[in-house]
């Protein structure tokens, strides 16, 4: 669906709060900070700014953003786990203002990390952007799964299929589906005032996943380490216009 003018300044605001929580959240992560204590801050961001949370009972979700360290990969729900040193967490966060909707993920050290999981936090955003670049008008849907595969697998990581990305705009999660892989065909045109949520998630080792018993935590199978990127983005006449970057 293409937005209007109207629409794509209510999303620009909900993307300004999603910023804002991640750069709040992204501030206090240090060993010794439990999820739930991020959980709060963004709470905290989302009630300053007036908007609604688009995670907090979504399907039961019972968080306003998802915190997902190590080998879990996304959907992860904020409790009593400690961050400790070395450790890597992603951290999904999303807004509502008017009804319209801003939803962006991003992966971060705790403390310091090794050699390894920098680099997979390095190419997984690499990946992000690389998608991104393909969102021009008149290009193809699925040109933006091509370049995130092609960055990720170029460096030896497994793409995750089960989940990926999506259009957005009065609900969370609209169709079509974004791929972060090529999934044999081009897919729709794009067209200016569409607006997608792009959002790799990387695995240092194999594409494939588990979910845990509370129904949310998904998990690489392998027991390696993930990553997650997203950013909420609107196809203009200039290009891509990323929504939820600070």
């Amino acid at each position: 669906m293409r937005r209007n003018a109207d629409e794509l300044n209510k999303m620009r605001r909900a993307g300004k709060v999603v910023a804002e929580m991640h750069e709040k959240t992204r501030e206090a992560i240090r060993p010794g900070v439990t999820t739930m204590d991020l959980n709060k801050i963004a709470a905290d961001v989302i009630e300053r700014r007036g908007a609604r949370s688009n995670f907090l009972n979504y399907h039961g979700f019972p968080a306003v953003i998802c915190t997902s360290p190590n080998d879990m990969i996304v959907h992860g729900i904020p409790g009593d786990y400690v961050l400790v040193e070395g450790d890597i967490i992603s951290v999904d966060c999303g807004a509502i203002i008017e009804g319209y909707h801003g939803d962006a993920a991003y992966t971060a050290g705790v403390g310091t990390i090794t050699a390894a999981a920098a680099r997979l936090i390095e190419v997984t955003e690499r990946s992000l952007w690389a998608g991104i670049d393909q969102m021009t008008k008149g290009n193809r849907l699925n040109e933006i799964g091509r370049a995130v595969q092609q960055v990720a697998e170029a460096a030896g990581y497994g793409v995750v299929r089960e989940y990926v990305g999506h259009a957005i705009g009065t609900a969370m999660h609209e169709s079509p589906q974004v791929t972060n892989y090529w999934p044999g065909k081009p897919g729709p045109t794009l067209k200016e005032g569409m607006v997608f949520a792009v959002e790799p998630m990387i695995n240092i080792g194999s594409p494939s996943t588990y979910q845990l018993d509370d129904g949310w935590s998904v998990m690489t199978a392998d027991g390696s380490l993930s990553a997650h990127f997203e950013h909420t983005i609107a196809i203009t006449d200039n290009g891509p216009e990323v929504f939820t970057l600070a």
